[in-house]
């Protein structure tokens, strides 16, 4: 296991602290719940413990039948109120904890939307993301553990406080006349600093056994993270090919290895059964200490029969606490460790630089893009995804970018979107460095159909508006420019007969039982529609009809201007046939930008695009020669 930095104790308390700020934040109010139920929680065996302490020292008194009626109506009532506001608040926190599960994983969704975009390609960041999640879920460490220990933690820290308050007092009793041997020593006050000496060394004792055991159990959770990261991955696996190729077989072989090995849990078991041992026998051999001291003490008369029930129950309490307090310390400081790289995932930098220029809101949409002498490489790569880039295109314009894998399509589409910067030259839009811009304005002029794009299992409406609420009706015109009409009047007619409203159906079954069931294709379309109601001035589409049929296909390019309409369109293809349309074409080779023109001039042209071209148009019979 790898060597852990040494923390001071404030240090420590910082990263809990931390935590509980955290959740907090995520749900607001629960703290307050949690609390206020474990104060509760915790008052209310010591009411009952005093009120039946009172009731049996006037029974065995005075025995008084009005103050025996008015202790048995507090006694009755006080505990019917504090057990009935306890349930109310056990209830309300239940479906709290319930729902932070799903809130945490929010959280970081949300703190991932805000990361530079290359965290979220560099795999350490994906494997610390993977670590988190797992061990989580395996072993609720990591934020749901300060929801569990922090709160449990104060408990016991509330129980011991009221039960010392009750211990000291019993200790500072003792009872009138003159006792020799054993009982004059019960009597003094040298017998009182005993019990509280062997408490204290108690107390260290379970401490350092608890925090032993808190290390050594985490240390055999650290080692099944990555056995359980795995174990997730393999139970997400489905779909055809599990079916045709019997994959089945060698993800349950890997899947066996990746089991609890047996070395771990012996050793669990081990340490988990010493443990209870030594806990279980040093608790009953106190407890039978304290049971004769207060015994003692009530037999000579330092306090009444109820009085003894009520110290006896205390003092075990106080010393049953002090461990609790021990094991939760050390719970919620070997979960720092899980804290410490949640932390460092939440507070990756974002170093892109934000801009502060307002992006001109202008009515005629004229805006010009520039590409001046663009070059990158990858952060932690040596080699140039782009080299020495020059280009320019005006709104309105039908840009098309083809080219090999690895040619350099998608970083140009990166760099253009300001994902991430250029590490050489500069793009300019209307004759100013974007970086100069205010990043979340720039970003608002572009629409990206990707080509692993997501559908959400929302409702139809809410996956093209990408909010909530939508505009119907444009929701249903983008549908319709996107290819979706005739899909839409079927899944109307089909609404119309179950009365359901078309666009609030789900696609998918995550959420709803009726939900509609659309084609790879269709769900194009719907990703195609998603950028169209977003009515940026940019328009990028990367491969674009990929999903479709070869008519569906066509009758996308054939309305092309139809859909993209007077925006700037930027289409990434690896097929040539479908960038005709397109005024110009931007031919990526290696890096390097090779050729740009119209299909004619490239075509013409003996170079990469007519190289390109031919190798597609053989198997139709149209190859261009030299």
């Amino acid at each position: 296991m790898e060597n852990k930095k040494r923390r001071s104790l404030r240090e420590e308390w910082g990263l809990i602290w931390r935590g509980v700020g955290i959740i907090k934040e995520i749900m607001p109010g629960y703290w307050a719940y949690n609390l206020f139920c474990i104060l509760l929680e915790t008052f209310s065996p010591y009411f009952g413990l005093f009120m039946s302490a009172q009731l049996v020292n006037e029974l065995a008194g005075a025995c008084r039948i009005e103050r025996l009626l008015i202790l048995a109506a507090v006694t009755a009532g006080g505990g019917f109120l504090i057990s009935v506001t306890v349930r109310i608040l056990q209830g309300r926190r239940g479906l709290q904890e319930n729902d932070l599960w799903s809130r945490i994983e929010g959280f970081y969704v949300d703190a991932q939307n805000h990361f530079q975009y290359e965290h979220l390609e560099n795999p350490d960041v994906v494997l610390k993301r993977a670590e988190i999640n797992a061990v989580q879920n395996a072993f609720g460490a990591g934020l749901m553990r300060i929801t569990w220990s922090f709160g449990d933690f104060i408990r016991q820290c509330l129980e011991v406080g009221f039960s010392a308050s009750l211990t000291v007092s019993m200790l500072a009793m003792t009872a009138e006349g003159e006792f020799t041997g054993i009982l004059g020593f019960i009597n003094s006050p040298w017998a009182a600093v005993l019990l509280v000496a062997l408490i204290a060394v108690k107390a260290v004792v379970s401490m350092k056994s608890s925090t032993k055991f808190a290390k050594n159990v985490q240390e055999i959770y650290s080692g099944l993270a990555e056995a359980n990261t795995r174990m997730l991955a393999y139970m997400k696996l489905e779909g055809a090919d599990m079916l045709v190729f019997d994959l089945n077989r060698m993800v349950n072989e890997e899947f066996r290895k990746t089991e609890l090995r047996p070395a771990w849990v012996d050793k669990y078991e081990k340490l988990s059964i010493r443990h209870e041992v030594f806990t279980t026998v040093s608790n009953a051999v106190f407890n039978i200490l304290v049971f004769l001291f207060v015994a003692a003490k009530a037999f000579i008369g330092t306090f009444g029969i109820g009085n003894f029930i009520l110290y006896q129950g205390t003092v075990s309490r106080f010393i049953d606490a002090i461990a609790r307090v021990a094991e939760e310390a050390g719970l919620l400081l070997n979960n720092n460790e899980h804290l410490v790289k949640i932390y460092e995932y939440l507070d990756l930098p974002n170093d892109m630089y934000k801009g502060t220029l307002a992006v001109e809101k202008r009515d005629d949409i004229d805006y010009e893009i520039e590409f001046r002498d663009v070059s990158f490489k990858y952060p932690r790569t040596e080699g140039w995804a782009l080299r020495h880039v020059n280009m320019k295109f005006k709104i309105g314009d039908k840009l098309a970018i083809v080219g090999e894998n690895g040619s350099g399509k998608t970083t140009f589409i990166k760099l253009l979107c300001r994902l991430y910067d250029p590490t050489e030259g500069t793009i300019l839009l209307n004759g100013i460095d974007i970086t100069r811009y205010r990043y979340e304005e720039y970003m608002e002029l572009f629409s990206v159909v990707f080509q692993d794009y997501t559908i959400f299992s929302f409702s139809l409406g809410e996956n093209v508006a990408a909010l909530h609420p939508y505009e119907e009706e444009r929701v249903r015109e983008c549908l319709v420019r996107a290819g979706m009409g005739e899909k839409l009047q079927e899944l109307d007619e089909d609404a119309k007969e179950k009365g359901y409203d078309t666009l609030k159906r789900s696609i998918g079954p995550d959420y709803e039982a009726e939900w509609m069931q659309l084609s790879g294709g269709e769900q194009q379309k719907v990703a195609l529609a998603r950028a169209l109601y977003k009515n940026a001035p940019f328009v990028i589409l990367d491969e674009p009809t990929a999903a479709l049929d070869p008519i569906a296909e066509a009758a996308v390019y054939e309305n092309f201007n139809e859909i993209v309409k007077e925006k700037t369109a930027v289409f990434i293809s690896h097929r040539l046939s479908s960038c005709r349309f397109c005024d110009e074409i931007a031919v990526f080779d290696k890096g390097e930008l090779v050729q740009l023109g119209n299909h004619d001039v490239l075509v013409a042209d003996d170079g990469k695009y007519r190289m390109l071209w031919n190798a597609q148009a053989k198997y139709y019979g149209g190859t261009v020669e030299a």
